[in-house]
């Protein structure tokens, strides 16, 4: 194939005004009620699965551009991550990262989210192999020329 036929570019965001950028995103990870019940327990072999998940999903964010290609390394203000649980068989992570910068923080928002997610499987998949990573995507974003996003019926859209 040709390059002609595929091109591949960064796009140059350098003539872009610098505006405050945030980006929200949620992931889901379904386990067994048992599963879940040791998450919310602190109860895992590896120690505590939330503190972990907010971990991975801070150095994640901040290492975006590392794991996916196009995207340019950006200074990061602030990242946040909470875990809760949706029922007996649910852990819901969201994301939330800001930034001063010529374009999004949306990649940043939901391989935080992602990473969370696996974390928390890393830690339970000698006991629970059947687990699923689910509905990683974007909840809101604002900032930017291209306008705000949000999306319909997310808890605390911005």
């Amino acid at each position: 194939m040709s390059d002609a036929l595929h091109p591949i570019r960064m796009i140059d965001v350098g003539t872009k005004p610098v505006t405050l950028r945030t980006a929200r995103a949620s992931a889901r990870l379904r386990a067994a009620p048992e599963t879940i019940r040791r998450i919310h327990a602190g109860a895992l072999e590896k120690g505590d699965a939330i503190a972990v998940a907010r971990l991975a999903a801070i150095t994640a964010a901040k290492r975006t551009s590392d794991v996916v290609p196009l995207c340019h390394p950006l200074p990061l203000d602030a990242v946040e991550a909470t875990v809760g649980f949706a029922g007996p068989d649910a852990v819901v992570i969201e994301t939330v990262v800001r930034a001063t910068a010529r374009t999004g923080v949306e990649m940043e928002a939901l391989v935080a989210a992602s990473a969370a997610a696996l974390a928390i499987y890393d830690m339970c998949k000698s006991i629970d192999p059947g687990m699923t990573i689910e509905q990683v995507r974007l909840e809101a974003k604002s900032g930017g020329t291209r306008g705000d996003f949000s999306r319909a019926g997310s808890p605390g859209h911005t």
